[in-house]
């Protein structure tokens, strides 16, 4: 038994009321459909740090994470803003994180993986320009290509800051696709998920963003594999996909949205780049898997459940949403603690993780339910939310 607290402070009892989704293995050729997880870091709860200022990683629980979304057939998108960059994962640390991965990868050439480059190193400063935000991207980019790994063009938080107009961004990214090995993913994070990015492209309104981007894209579509758009809105990601140049994908990172748009319509559809398949991976490979033999109405049936825990873990303030990814892996048995660097685990109520839990037993993601109860209890215990004995 275990007891859940309700918006009106009192507590109920609650019993899980669904089995979870079947695990299997699958090779992403299953799919028909390119599907990445933002993949989150497992922290060292038992490094002698201080947890606000200096992240401890702990990398065997971290890559075997990596290796059970490859076992499932998603890709992995590394060192994306799911890893906590820019919110304790600093440059030097996704550079190791980077590396680790990629080397990890070798022993799987079947899977696929992407890595962010940004200018997340690029100290704040009036001496800000944009040559040195170029030369922040070209240095990211070099560590990225010299292990052999591809590149996602994560957006830049001193490039948001330092253009005067769209003709910056055009500037900047014209520089830099034109000189990239391979096609790129660019990323385009709303202001939602990161305030400091607000106004991307040059303009606050995002349709007008959208023709700044589509520009810069149609230039260099030969070094664009495809734009992942964080907006949460279905309707412009719409609006963009069928604007793309023949051959540049749409990847959505509409966490609201998403069964919909990658089952698509008759103008098309959209793969994915996504961070809650970290937390719903099982489901979403089941998903993708019953898409990819024809079978849509069971592809909803999978993925359905999952889109209103997904808009509960993304919800305002959403760049607070890792502290749901990470508490499901907690309950998943996937690590053995609910500590995370920079500590993110504070930044999320004890009703919003109650409320979580709920969603995440009708969505059939608990994978094995007496332990997810049995860590429930000692979270609910410890934030003051007496158990049963």
């Amino acid at each position: 038994m275990l007891y859940l607290p309700n918006a009106d402070r009192t507590v109920s009892a609650y019993e899980i009321r669904n089995t979870p989704a079947e695990i299997v293995r699958r090779d992403a050729s299953a799919f028909n459909r390119i599907a990445y997880a933002a993949a989150h870091v497992v922290a060292d709860p038992m490094a002698d740090n201080d947890p606000w200022l200096s992240p401890a990683i702990d990398w065997d629980r971290t890559m075997a994470y990596r290796h059970h979304l490859w076992d499932l057939g998603l890709g992995v998108a590394e060192a994306m803003d799911t890893a906590q960059r820019g919110m304790g994962l600093g440059w030097p640390e996704a550079r190791e994180l980077i590396a680790r991965a990629l080397k990890e990868a070798q022993s799987r050439p079947d899977v696929r993986i992407a890595c962010g480059a940004g200018t997340d190193h690029l100290a704040p400063g009036p001496d800000v320009n944009l040559d040195s935000i170029i030369a922040a991207y070209e240095e990211q980019i070099e560590a990225i290509e010299a292990h052999g790994g591809r590149i996602i063009l994560m957006a830049s938080r001193a490039l948001a800051a330092a253009a005067e107009g769209p003709g910056d961004y055009i500037r900047v990214y014209d520089r830099i696709l034109s000189q990239v090995r391979e096609p790129v993913i660019i990323h385009w994070l709303g202001e939602m998920f990161d305030p400091a990015l607000e106004g991307y492209w040059g303009a606050a309104d995002h349709m007008e963003a959208m023709e700044v981007a589509l520009e810069i894209i149609a230039t260099h579509a030969d070094k664009v594999d495809g734009i992942k758009i964080s907006l949460l809105s279905k309707e412009k990601e719409i609006v963009m996909r069928r604007r793309l140049p023949a051959g540049v994908r749409m990847y959505t990172g509409d966490d609201f949205n998403y069964a919909e748009l990658i089952a698509g319509d008759d103008q098309g559809h959209s793969d994915a780049l996504l961070g809650i398949f970290d937390a719903i991976a099982p489901a979403a490979s089941a998903a993708l898997a019953a898409l990819g033999t024809g079978e849509e109405n069971k592809f909803f049936d999978l993925l359905d459940p999952t889109v209103p825990l997904s808009r509960h873990i993304f919800r305002a303030p959403t760049r607070f949403y890792k502290t749901g990814v990470v508490f499901l892996a907690y309950l998943n048995g996937l690590q053995d603690h609910f500590t995370m660097i920079g500590g993110q685990e504070s930044a999320r109520s004890t009703l919003h993780l109650a409320e979580l839990f709920r969603l995440a037993d009708a969505a059939r993601v608990l994978i094995d339910p007496d332990l997810a109860v049995f860590r429930m209890r000692q979270v609910m215990a410890v934030r003051g939310v007496e158990q049963p004995r």
